[in-house]
């Protein structure tokens, strides 16, 4: 069992509350998308609590920390005009251009990160996680599988939330990485449809292709998780869903 505390992590004070005695931080809590709450309140939120997190951290001498940043901080997922990649498979180095306080939220959170780690030396792991998908809602994968103009805002990508949980622990048991992004997806595309027409399909203008993607590869690279947590996403929608 765990223990549950209810706190309002905008009040740095409570957040020093929350971890007193921790030997180390996950901190996921946060208004999870666009147009949810209005722009300004998610942003406040989502980088105040988040800075509070790594403050009181800090304060307390824990050395470790994961923090949820996103794929939408690349820009896509909630733009007006959307672009789309600029190369795929899309990876850490790829630029950041969000259009909505979401994104952006995400950016300064990993810069506040950076900034705390050269302060303090805490290590602080940003996960850019993809679609998280609870095992409960593959039932619904055969609703948009073959269709291509589904999930294009987020690169056909998903992550399922098993996955997510050993990315963190891993991310907290892994010395010596500073302040870094990791991309968190699954290996393959949410979709039945073959990732090279999937790009066809809906992104045709990118003519950068940085792996060969001859099957139903995923379009947001998640190696640098891989090589640096010696990690693997071991959950695939195949093994639950008949195509």
């Amino acid at each position: 069992m765990c223990q549950t505390i209810i706190a309002d992590l905008n009040n740095l004070g409570e957040v020093y509350g929350v971890l007193a005695g921790a030997d180390a931080v996950v901190h996921l809590a946060a208004i999870p998308a666009a147009n949810i709450k209005t722009s300004e309140v998610t942003f406040q939120n989502n980088v105040v609590s988040t800075y509070n997190i790594l403050e009181a951290a800090a304060g307390l001498g824990i050395r470790k920390a994961v923090i949820a940043s996103s794929e939408s901080s690349y820009g896509i997922c909630f733009a007006v005009n959307p672009l789309g990649p600029q190369y795929v498979p899309m990876d850490e180095d790829h630029p950041q251009l969000p259009e909505d306080s979401y994104g952006l939220s995400k950016v300064v959170n990993e810069q506040t990160a950076e900034m705390f780690q050269r302060r303090t030396g805490i290590q602080v792991v940003s996960l850019r996680i993809g679609n998280v998908i609870d095992p409960s809602t593959y039932e619904r994968f055969p609703s948009f599988i073959h269709d291509p103009e589904q999930r294009d805002r987020i690169l056909w990508s998903y992550i399922d939330t098993r996955d997510v949980a050993s990315a963190c622990q891993l991310a907290i048991e892994t010395d010596g990485l500073g302040a870094v992004a990791l991309n968190i997806c699954a290996d393959e595309t949410s979709m039945a449809v073959p990732s090279r027409e999937l790009m066809a399909a809906r992104y045709p203008e990118v003519t950068d292709f940085r792996q060969p993607l001859e099957g139903h590869e995923s379009l947001l690279s998640n190696a640098k998780a891989k090589k640096l947590l010696n990690w693997q996403p071991k959950h695939l929608w195949r093994d639950y869903v008949n195509e």
